[in-house]
This record gives structure tokens, C-alpha cells and sequence, in this order.
């Protein structure tokens, strides 16, 4: 199967064994396996007696392209010690929904049945995705459980919140399958940036003149969503701070929206004092009106005008709070791009500048772009035209490798 480009390539190759416990979210596990294959892993669907109940084996099967396995006592494949082969096989097990019962006999070593068995016996990494009520997920029991299962390594991915299939509202949904797929990504990654924690800002802001209009800019926050989506790719934690756009946040990053400059200073600040890795890609206002009318500006005379007062610089308040973070900024330039991207990046003390022509075409609201990026050494370094998402992951690979000398 070939690798789906926006898919994340540390699955490509990769084995995943999938295990299938009995509750309602089993009919999301479908849509999981499908969306592992399509980043281009190999899945093995293992089911529980009691997730058969929810979704045949056979939508499993046609999905993976592999026999599903549920049951020990299989003696075609238990005449060859099956649970052991299996236990070896993958690169990471995934148990997508695990139930509160499940959870609960992983955490006790119980082994009644293959999956659990197989999961007693393996030396590979496992992670559940835990899909409950959202009473049975506060649970005093399953909360020592879960403690218990996080003590021993085995990553809890969720669950998430809102409205469950019993009819009531909180937190127990297991979390949807690209949010899952990203997570599986990041615990299999071997990229440089594993362990990184990352925030980049994207988009355009908006500045209030009266209720109904705003400044903004061209910004259509593609370049710096898809720089996130290739930091994660090399195992950072990714925060993204999003002015108005119209894209989804990359499937494993999390994102914070906001509107003003104003507020896009106050969520990067509260964000970088997490950070190890800043990266401003948003196209933050450099002026807001002086004062906002409280009414709808009506049109009377010919000609209007509006004071502006400055906006808070973001990127010199991130570095005043924050020395020692490692801050990569971003130049839309018009003209002369060396000298304006090299007076900033010394200007607000960066690490990196990576400066673009734009206009005329250029970059704003377009698929593809090109970044030379000057470094705080006086060295400089040219990303040729491509697509966004390739400008993204060769400028990662940039950070990454100077991240690691810093």
C-alpha cells in the first residue's frame, strides 16, 4: 500500500498488532485500522469474545488483509504456540477501545484469554486507548489501574470528552482514530525532536474596528500548521496557536485558537514557559485600532480616517521572558529579504529567521513556497520552491539539527 503523503511516515513499514476489547467505541477500532494502513502500516486485528459483539471479524479482515485472531484455544495456530508469535510480532500493541475490564486485568496480570495472554508475554511496547462511562473512568479502581499501567511504561492515549453512548456527557470517549494514528506515530518515532516540546503559531489576527469590521492580512496559516504537523513527524509534543483559518489542526497536535495580537501574546507566552522550541510562523498584526468603536462605523463622509496604535511585539516579549528558549522567526518580505530578515532575527535575539517573498503571487494563499533561513551564526541556508508541506520538513529538519548543537 503506498504512503498516503499527509499520513505521518514514522508508521510507514511499521507493525501494529490491534486489540479489539469489547465496548461500544469498537466500531471506531474500523476506522483506526484503516487509517494505520493508509499511513502505510501493517496491521494484526486481535479481538475479545466480547468485542465480536460490536463488529464482526470479518469487517476487520477485509480491512487489514489479515485473519483476525480472538481465542486461544484456535488450534491451527496454537499447535505452533500462536500467542507467542504473536506477542513477538508487532512493533507496538495498541489496545483501541480498552475497557475498564481490560484495564483492569492488564493492570493485575490476568491472561484468560490472547489478548490479555499475548500482552503478558510480549516485550514490545503497548499503549490503550480507554473507552468507558464517564463514571466507570473516574472510578477510584480504574484510576489506580491506569496509575499502575503508567508506573510499568504502558502509555494511556485519552480518553477524550463529551457526549457518550450511554446518553451522558465527560470524559471517558475513546479518541478518534487520526487523533490515535498520530499518537502511535509519536511513540514509534525515533526522530530527533522525540521529547521536544514545540509551539507554533500560525495564521493571520484579526484587529477589532467595530463590531462588525477588522483588520487582518493574507495569512492563510497552511506554511505554519504544516511546519507542526512536521515537527510531530519528528517526535516533538506540538502546540499550535491558531489565528482565524480554515484548516483542521494536524491529527496529534493541540491546538489553542485565538483572534487579536493581543491574545496571541498572552497564549505564546503561557505556552513557551512549557517549551523547549518556539517557532513563530503566524502573521501577527503590527498595528490594532486606537480605540474600537462601540457602534458600526457608518459611511457619511468621503474620505475616514482611523488611528492605529501599535501592537505588542510577540516575538520580543517570548524572548525577554524566555533567554535561553530556542526561537525560530518568520519574514514575509516585499523587498530587500536579506537585510530586513537579518535586522529582525538580531533585532529580537532569534535563533533562526526563515524569510519568503511574498506578493505578486507569492506564498500568501498559495500551495507552495520557498524559505532562505539565516541562522544567529551569520549562516544561511536555501529551501527551493515546493509545496508547503515539503518547505515544512526540510525547515524541521533545519530546526532540529541546530536544536541539537544548542
Amino acid at each position: 500500500m503506498s504512503q498516503n503523503p499527509a499520513s505521518p511516515p514514522a508508521l510507514h513499514g511499521r507493525r501494529i498488532l490491534l486489540g479489539v476489547t469489547g465496548g461500544i467505541a469498537a466500531y471506531k477500532a474500523a476506522d483506526l485500522v484503516r487509517r494505520l494502513m493508509e499511513a502505510g502500516a501493517e496491521v494484526q486485528v486481535v479481538m475479545t469474545a466480547s468485542a465480536l459483539h460490536f463488529v464482526g471479524a470479518t469487517t476487520f479482515q477485509a480491512l487489514s488483509g489479515k485473519s483476525v485472531r480472538s481465542s486461544l484455544w484456535d488450534e491451527a495456530a496454537e499447535a505452533a504456540m500462536g500467542h507467542i508469535e504473536l506477542a513477538r510480532w508487532p512493533d507496538l500493541i495498541l489496545i483501541a477501545p480498552a475497557t475498564a475490564n481490560f484495564i483492569a486485568k492488564l493492570a493485575h496480570g490476568a491472561a484468560d484469554d490472547l489478548l490479555s495472554t499475548l500482552c503478558l508475554a510480549t516485550d514490545k511496547p503497548i499503549a490503550v486507548a480507554p473507552a468507558m462511562n464517564r463514571l466507570m473512568w473516574a472510578n477510584v479502581a480504574t484510576q489506580d489501574n491506569v496509575a499502575t499501567l503508567q508506573r510499568r511504561g504502558i502509555a494511556i492515549l485519552g480518553p477524550g470528552a463529551g457526549f457518550q453512548a450511554c446518553g451522558e456527557t465527560g470524559e471517558g470517549r475513546m479518541r478518534e482514530p487520526l487523533d490515535l494514528r498520530a499518537d502511535v506515530a509519536a511513540l514509534l518515532s525515533r526522530g530527533p525532536l522525540t521529547g521536544v516540546r514545540a509551539v507554533v503559531t500560525a495564521g493571520p489576527t484579526r484587529e477589532p474596528l467595530d463590531p462588525v469590521r477588522f483588520l487582518t492580512n493574507r495569512s492563510s496559516g497552511k506554511q505554519g500548521y504544516a511546519v507542526a504537523a512536521a515537527l510531530r513527524d519528528l517526535g516533538a509534543t506540538v502546540t499550535l496557536i491558531s489565528g482565524p483559518t480554515n484548516l483542521a489542526a494536524p491529527a496529534g497536535v493541540q491546538r489553542i485558537d485565538i483572534e487579536t495580537a493581543q491574545q496571541m501574546l498572552e497564549a505564546s507566552l503561557t505556552a513557551a514557559a512549557q517549551a523547549d522550541l518556539f517557532v513563530a510562523a503566524a502573521a501577527v498584526a503590527d498595528y490594532k485600532a486606537a480605540e474600537i468603536a462601540t457602534q458600526k462605523i457608518k459611511k457619511k463622509d468621503a474620505e475616514l480616517s482611523l488611528p492605529l496604535a501599535r501592537t505588542e511585539d510577540v516575538l520580543a516579549r517570548v524572548r525577554a521572558a524566555f533567554p535561553a528558549l530556542f526561537l525560530v522567526g518568520f519574514a514575509a518580505e516585499t523587498e530587500k529579504l536579506e537585510e530586513h530578515a537579518r535586522g529582525k532575527l538580531a533585532r529580537k535575539g532569534l535563533d533562526l529567521i526563515a524569510a519568503n517573498w511574498v506578493g505578486e503571487g507569492q506564498a500568501f494563499d498559495q500551495e507552495d513556497n520557498s524559505l532562505t533561513v539565516f541562522a544567529r551564526d551569520g549562516g544561511s541556508q536555501t529551501i527551493a520552491s515546493a509545496s508547503k508541506a515539503e518547505v515544512a520538513r526540510q525547515l524541521a529538519a533545519m530546526i532540529a539539527e541546530r536544536l541539537s548543537r544548542a
